[in-house]
């Protein structure tokens, strides 16, 4: 007779091999993995649906669905009530460089683009099968993922060098398993993801091509909204600096899909630098507007003749952590500001954010643009609102939520 203990085990043996599938990943939709990362259930048929009973991922999802309905509320669902506001004729791609994994914003600001593409130096990385990651796995992948999504939930951007080692610990790595939980709190459906290399002349192969060992790195991403239109994300692992982009083909791969639109936050003022004089070029040269904090492209940059501003915000100068940037003419410029109503880049306070929108004028060079984006139609501006205080959950004063990332 079998003893109350041997009992007891017996189940539990039986618990755990009904939890972990034996099959292989081949049935794991790309879909479902973004679900299961970003703390949503993955479909009924799934083999990653039993996992769900794991209590590190009912923690996970928990955890996960209090940060994002804060975020949405705090900044996201303000961003795209801003770009409906003063965005108009929007072009169908759009250049989001020293982007990290950072598609929520891209998202939130350009969410009638139809092909993305982020570019930053960290890898790609991978995503493994997640039936087959050892016992007590799960708790320590979905940890991973949460930590390293701390500063983009908390303060809008990324933080580079804890981003380094988030993103090479562990399991799951990379900026593809961050772009999956974006993608799926976005409200998108992944329908094919495949790696990809850019050869020096900017042409796009298949990963498993091998156009040299030099060629550079990506994942190209299929998905749909909410409205069903197939829509395409770049991430592309490349050098940004000038002896980057003119050796690695990827400005000329984005020169196959320009004009597009353009967005740059928490730059780390790169692009004030005389090493990267190539990709600021070609984003003044190719792009219909552009979106910045003060951290993007040098006001003094910009020809006059074929750029019209509009300056929303406070321009209170760089932090700290970048001495020497503060530009008198952007100060100049910020005197006629209009208010927003979200925190955006390394001021990530909404009362000390700034934010340009910048409209190409239309020349022979570049096709035509509409130039007369909605924040320049007439409009009763509301009166400047009173300094509000930070949110409890931001600033020093962090919350439940993001304790543990200031640890």
């Amino acid at each position: 007779m079998l003893s109350s203990v041997k009992i007891a085990a017996l189940a539990a043996a039986v618990f755990v091999a009904a939890a972990m599938p034996t099959r292989a990943a081949d049935n794991v939709t790309a879909n479902d993995t973004a679900r299961f990362l970003a703390g949503m259930p993955p479909s009924a048929e799934s083999p990653l649906m039993p996992l769900t009973k794991d209590p590190a991922w009912q923690r996970h999802a928990r955890f996960f669905d209090a940060a994002f309905e804060q975020l949405e509320q705090r900044q996201l669902s303000k961003i795209r009530a801003w770009a409906d506001a003063n965005l108009s004729a929007p072009r169908p791609t759009m250049f989001y460089m020293f982007s990290g994994p950072d598609f929520l914003y891209a998202d939130a600001f350009y969410s009638k683009a139809t092909t993305y593409v982020l570019s930053a130096l960290e890898p790609v990385g991978s995503v493994p099968d997640l039936t087959r990651l050892p016992r007590g796995g799960i708790g320590s992948t979905l940890y991973n993922v949460e930590r390293s999504l701390g500063s983009i939930l908390s303060f809008s951007f990324f933080i580079t060098k804890k981003m380094k080692v988030d993103l090479h610990e562990g399991q799951v790595s990379g900026t593809l398993p961050i772009l999956y939980v974006f993608l799926a709190r976005s409200g998108k459906t992944i329908r094919d993801v495949s790696l990809i290399a850019l050869d020096d002349k900017g042409a796009v192969y298949s990963a498993n091509e091998n156009p040299g060992r030099s060629a550079t790195r990506g994942v190209r991403i299929l998905f749909a909204g909410s409205d069903g239109v197939e829509r395409t994300l770049y991430y592309i692992s490349t050098d940004l600096s000038n002896s980057g982009v003119r050796s690695s083909g990827f400005l000329k791969f984005c020169g196959t899909l320009a004009p597009g639109n353009s967005l740059i936050k928490s730059a780390s003022y790169l692009l004030y630098s005389g090493s990267f004089t190539a990709v600021r070029a070609f984003l003044l040269h190719n792009s219909a507007t552009i979106i910045q904090d003060d951290s993007g492209i040098p006001l003094a940059d910009f020809d006059p003749k074929k750029w019209r501003f509009f300056p929303f915000g406070r321009y209170a100068g760089p932090i700290a952590e970048f001495p020497g940037r503060y530009q008198p003419k952007y100060a100049e410029l910020f005197r006629r500001s209009q208010p927003m109503d979200f925190g955006i880049g390394y001021r990530w306070r909404s009362f000390e954010s700034n934010l340009l929108l910048a409209v190409r004028l239309p020349t022979d060079d570049s096709g035509p643009v509409d130039a007369t984006p909605s924040a320049e139609k007439p409009q009763t501006t509301p009166s400047r609102p009173k300094r509000p205080r930070p949110p409890r959950d931001i600033g020093g004063q962090p919350g439940s939520f993001f304790q543990w990332f200031l640890r």
